[in-house]
This record gives structure tokens, C-alpha cells and sequence, in this order.
């Protein structure tokens, strides 16, 4: 079955809301197309105190107002995943698993990124046996436990942060000397009764039908040393999601999406929104500014 749209906008975060909040204002009939639930990645975060016009509130909540006022503006919701895409054409085709074809004269793809992993051999074993990458969905599990984090941005840090609600002893472990955290973050730090190891990575997992101890290895010395842990939570970083998604955009070597300051890509009428997008800073508030610039660019290119 084919159904027909003005826009179709993959990916329901911050970026994907915003612009069907946008463009549904136009008059534009929108799809927005979502493999799980609204929000994405901020629906993780315990408290949001930089997203402007609130000083403190959770990613769930600030998810869902988002998707509450799509939805009002009249954007529809589709909870499905797509399984292949046709942008080369005038008319844009997205088939979902449900095997129903959506069309549109304009596509914006936000996708979002997902966590990267530490890539060593025992780390598949033990998800969801110890190894978690969303603290806020974990962090209640490990009370009176201890708990590692990895990484060395403001991710990692605020993981570390929120999980010593729960845990008797939260370690951070970064495989530099410095952070890339900012000065606001790394001060919550410092201020707070977490261990620091800072040249370190974790080398291997152990343990039985759940974690029991790991492997840091210090990457100046090579000296490992085993610590027993009850739960490694991982922040390092992200990759780009539905990289099967319109193949015939321009991607870099990591596999972002690279588009103007419009938010156009190199195929006329597909546009890119949010953490997909190639660019140096990933927050909230870019995110939703992409999804209203590509939004509006969407809605110029169809008039």
C-alpha cells in the first residue's frame, strides 16, 4: 500500500520533532517515521539544564512536549523501520517493514547516532549482564555496587554523576590525561567522591553469568591491573544510524551525512538533520535548529 506525503522525516529525536513541528505548520503533510520511541537518545538523560526556556527537566518529558506538539501541528506518527529507500526520483519512495511504501517530493533524515561499543571480545557477553550504555535506564540496578564508567567527555561524566545515587563506588576510567568534558562538568567532577583513573583502558571483561572484575590496562606503562566491578557503563562516543538509509547521499569516512548550512545534501530534495549530520558540535539545541533550517528548506524547495 502506498501512502502519499508532502515530507517524510526519518528519525523522531529532537531534530526529526522539531521539523515536523515545522513544516506540518506550513501546511505540509508530514510523516515522521520512528524504528522505537519519540525523543531518541535525549529520553537517557535524567535532567536537561541547557536546553533554553528550561533550567531542569528530564529528556523524557522534554521528548514527549516535543512530540505532543508535532502531533498537534499535525504531523503523523509512524512506528516502523525502514527497510529500503528510492531518493534518486522526483517522488521519494520509503518502504517500512510493514511492507506499506511512503512517498514524498521531499525526504529529511534523522537518523541519529547510536552509542560506540569498546570493541573487545568479551564486551557482547555481558550486555545487559553488566555492561550498559545508558546510565539513566541502568544506574538504578547498581545500588551499593561498583561501577566503572568509560570516557572522557561530558556524556561520561554526567554518567559517573548520576550513577553515584545508586552505586557504592563509581571509577571513570579514560584512556587520556586530559577531558574533553567542559569546565562546568569536569568541576561536578572533581567536586564529587569519584575515582579518576585517567590512561587507562579496559582491556577485558570477566566473570560468570554476570560481571565480576575487569582488566585496566594503562596505555603509557602496559601494566594491567584486574578490578573488581559489578558493571562497566560505556560513553565514548556515538556512530551515525541508518548508514542503509538513502545510499545515494554523500556520507564522510565515519559515516555522516555532509550537507550545506541549509541542510541540503548532495541529492536534490533529500535534507539531514541532527546527530547524522557532519558537524563538530552534537546537543539538544543544534539539533533542533537543524530540523527547523531543514525543515524550511524542505518546504521552499517544494513551493
Amino acid at each position: 500500500m502506498e501512502k502519499k506525503y508532502d515530507i517524510i522525516i526519518i528519525g523522531a529525536g529532537p531534530s526529526g520533532l522539531t521539523a515536523g513541528i515545522y513544516a506540518s505548520r506550513a501546511g505540509m503533510s508530514v510523516a515522521i517515521i520512528e524504528m522505537r520511541f519519540a525523543g531518541g537518545q535525549i529520553t537517557s538523560a535524567e535532567n536537561v539544564e541547557n536546553y533554553p526556556g528550561f533550567s531542569e527537566i528530564s529528556g523524557v518529558d522534554l521528548s514527549m512536549k516535543m512530540q505532543e506538539q508535532a502531533e498537534k501541528c499535525g504531523a503523523v506518527m509512524v512506528y516502523d523501520t525502514v527497510t529500503s529507500t528510492d531518493v534518486t526520483g522526483k517522488e521519494k519512495l520509503v518502504t517500512i517493514s510493514s511492507g506499506d511504501v511512503l512517498s514524498a517530493r521531499a525526504i529529511i533524515i534523522c537518523a541519529g547516532a547510536n552509542a560506540r561499543k569498546i570493541g573487545i571480545s568479551s564486551e557482547d557477553k555481558f550486555i545487559g549482564r553488566g555492561v550498559s550504555y545508558c546510565a539513566l535506564c541502568d544506574g538504578a540496578f547498581y545500588k551499593d555496587k561498583k561501577v566503572i564508567v568509560i570516557g572522557g567527555g561530558n556524556t561520561a561524566i554526567g554518567d559517573a554523576l548520576y550513577i553515584t545515587k545508586f552505586a557504592s563506588k563509581v571509577t571513570l576510567v579514560h584512556r587520556r590525561d586530559q577531558f574533553r568534558a567542559t569546565k562546568t562538568e569536569l568541576d561536578k567532577l572533581y567536586a564529587s567522591n569519584i575515582e579518576v583513573v585517567t590512561d587507562n583502558v579496559v582491556k577485558e571483561i570477566f566473570g560468570d553469568k554476570k560481571i565480576e572484575s575487569v582488566d585496566l590496562e594503562n596505555v603509557k606503562t602496559g601494566e594491567v591491573k584486574r578490578v573488581d566491578v559489578d558493571g562497566v557503563f560505556v560513553a565514548i562516543g556515538q556512530i551515525p544510524q541508518g548508514t542503509e538509509i538513502a545510499l545515494e547521499v554523500e556520507r564522510n569516512n565515519l559515516g555522516y551525512i555532509i550537507a550545506d548550512e541549509h541542510m541540503q545534501t548532495n541529492v536534490d530534495g533529500v535534507f539531514v538533520a541532527g546527530d547524522i549530520r557532519e558537524k563538530k558540535v552534537r546537543q539538544v539545541v543544534t539539533a533542533v535548529s537543524d530540523g527547523a533550517i531543514a525543515s524550511e528548506m524542505a518546504v521552499l524547495y517544494l513551493q
